[in-house]
This record gives structure tokens, sequence and C-alpha cells, in this order.
């Protein structure tokens, strides 16, 4: 159940850091609404994750997951360059995060 919240939490975050840009900072009321209700839910399902799987952990595939998908989404759909640079900086962050997770909880 742990990473059902967990996935929650990555799409709802996801969701919102999309949606962001369309908030025209904070300005339009709908967009807004929507970025905060994301972000409320994102938040939600990580504190019922931390019940069962240790913070780092959480925080870091959640944190990794979000990073990697929002570069991903904003190549693919805001028109944003998408650098060897920032390909290597994708991949470093998802080393990290299989490296806590080999890690283990102790």
């Amino acid at each position: 159940m742990a990473y059902l919240f967990l996935a929650t939490a990555i799409g709802a975050e996801i969701v919102g850091t999309s949606l962001l840009k369309s908030t025209d900072g904070f300005t339009r009321l709908w967009p807004t609404v929507l970025v905060t209700a994301c972000y409320v839910t994102s938040f939600w399902a990580l504190s019922r994750t931390v019940q069962t799987i240790p913070v780092g952990v959480t925080y870091a595939i959640w944190s990794g997951v979000g990073t990697a998908a929002i570069a991903a989404i904003g190549a693919a759909f805001l028109g944003e360059p998408l650098s060897l640079t920032k390909v290597a900086g994708i991949g470093l962050v998802i080393a990290g995060v299989v490296t806590l997770n080999l890690g283990g909880a102790h």
C-alpha cells in the first residue's frame, strides 16, 4: 500500500509541476487551484508513505522520478531543450535513487 501512496504522490507532483507555468505566477485562478490541489495531494500521499518506507528512500524516489519525468515532459511538450548534460544529470539522479534503495532499511 505504501508504494501506491508513493505513486500517487509522484503522479500528483508531476501533474502539479507540469501545470505550474499555466498559473502565470499564480495570477490565474483555476490553474492555481489545480496546482495547489496537486501539491496538497502529493504531500498528503507522501505523509502516508513515510509511515512505512524510510523518509530518505521515499524522498529520493519521489524527487528523482519527479525530476526525470518533468525533464522529459518539458522536452516533449513544453519546448524545453534537452541537452546531453541534462540527460547525464538525470541519469545521476536516477543512479542516486537506485543507490539509496540498494542500501535498504536497517
